[in-house]
Formats: C-alpha cells, sequence, structure tokens
C-alpha cells in the first residue's frame, strides 16, 4: 500500500513540476504568442493533475491532511477560473453560465471552511491555525470578486484578461509555494505566506497595467 501511495506522490510531483517549469516558460513569454499559449496549457494541465491527485493522497493513512486537500482544491479553482476567463474575451458572452457560478460559489464554500477552522484554531491555539485563515481570506476575496466580475466584465474592455492574469498568476504561486514546502522542505508559516504576498504585488501591476491599456485604448 505505502508504496503504491509513494508512486502516486511521484505522479503528483511530476506534474507539479511541469507546472511549475511550464509556468515560468508562460511568464516569460511574450502574453498572447504561440509560445505563451502551448506553455500555460502545459501549466494548466500540470497543475490541475497534480492537485487531483494530491486529494486521495491527502486522506491516506499517514499522509492524512486537511489543509494540503484544501489547498490542492484552491489551486483547481485557480485554475479553471483562469482559463474560464478567457471565454469571456468572446463578445457573443453577455453573462456567465452555471459552470462559471458553480466552480467560484464551490470556493466560496470551501473558503469559509477554511475561515470557521482558522478562527477555531487561533482561538484555541491549534498551530497553523492561521494558515487556515489566510487562504481562507483570500479565497473568499477571490471568489465573492468573481461574481462582481460576471456583473460587469462587459464594462471593461479588458476585463477579462485581469481576471485571467489574477488566477493564472495565483495558481503559479500555488506551484512555487509547494515547491518550497514540499519540495526544499521548509514549511514554516513564512513559507507559505511570503509567495502569496509577492505574488499579490506582481499581479496588482499587470492588472493596473492592462487597466490602463485598456483606458488609452
Amino acid at each position: 500500500m505505502e508504496q503504491t501511495i509513494k508512486i502516486f506522490i511521484y505522479i503528483h510531483a511530476f506534474f507539479g513540476g511541469l507546472g511549475l517549469i511550464t509556468g515560468v516558460m508562460s511568464i516569460i513569454a511574450k502574453k498572447g504568442s504561440p509560445l505563451h499559449k502551448k506553455t500555460g496549457k502545459l501549466f494548466s494541465i500540470g497543475m490541475i493533475t497534480s492537485s487531483l491527485i494530491s486529494l486521495p493522497i491527502c486522506w491516506l493513512p499517514n499522509h492524512k491532511n486537511l489543509f494540503l486537500f484544501l489547498i490542492g482544491l484552491f489551486t483547481i479553482y485557480l485554475v479553471l477560473v483562469g482559463n474560464r476567463a478567457l471565454t469571456f474575451k468572446s463578445k457573443y458572452k453577455k453573462q456567465a453560465n452555471g459552470i462559471d457560478k458553480f466552480i467560484s460559489g464551490s470556493m466560496l464554500f470551501v473558503s469559509s471552511i477554511m475561515v470557521i477552522i482558522g478562527i477555531y484554531g487561533v482561538i484555541n491555539q491549534v498551530s497553523n491555525s492561521i494558515l487556515f485563515l489566510f487562504f481562507g481570506v483570500i479565497g473568499s476575496l477571490l471568489a465573492s470578486r468573481d461574481f462582481k466580475f460576471f456583473k460587469t466584465f462587459s464594462n471593461s474592455k479588458n476585463a477579462w484578461l485581469s481576471n485571467h492574469i489574477g488566477k493564472i498568476i495565483g495558481a503559479f504561486i500555488a506551484s512555487i509555494t509547494a515547491f518550497i514546502v514540499a519540495g526544499i522542505g521548509i514549511g514554516s508559516v513564512i513559507a507559505w505566506i511570503t509567495p502569496t504576498i509577492l505574488g499579490t504585488l506582481y499581479i496588482i501591476y499587470w492588472q493596473r497595467k492592462t487597466t490602463i491599456k485598456s483606458l488609452n485604448s
């Protein structure tokens, strides 16, 4: 049984590594170029596959980890919504459909659970509870902003691009964090939070850039 688990962990790590490498290539490549699109697809495949494999692993004996399970769902959400954002580029899409709302609604539900667990843990001084609270709040804000985006995306020419950038870079941050925590073995609270803080600043930079481009076009 343990040997089978190790095989799944190796496969999980392989696709996670694929996501990390292609994520770097996608960021470096010119936005909208064939290389950017191809590496972006490989990044999405790598991250979703790696995250999906991690979900059952987090419930197996000697590997149980509720936090990593929820982070796996968080990562899948980021990749899915990041790619779904591209569908809003079409002038024929006038409103979000059921799939869009289901994905974001599910994340809002998961994030609420993380916040509740985090608050309970902080009050009762459970170690690393701040991580549940930190990522739960972020997830709640992102999912809530999705529903705002669904109502207002047609008002801004590049709203879809801003949403795409924010979610995909968020997923890339997840791959960087996984490398630091699982690959290098640094599992401190700072190791979990720092990539998110730095990545958020990068997201803000690109979203402001796309907003200015929209206003000048």
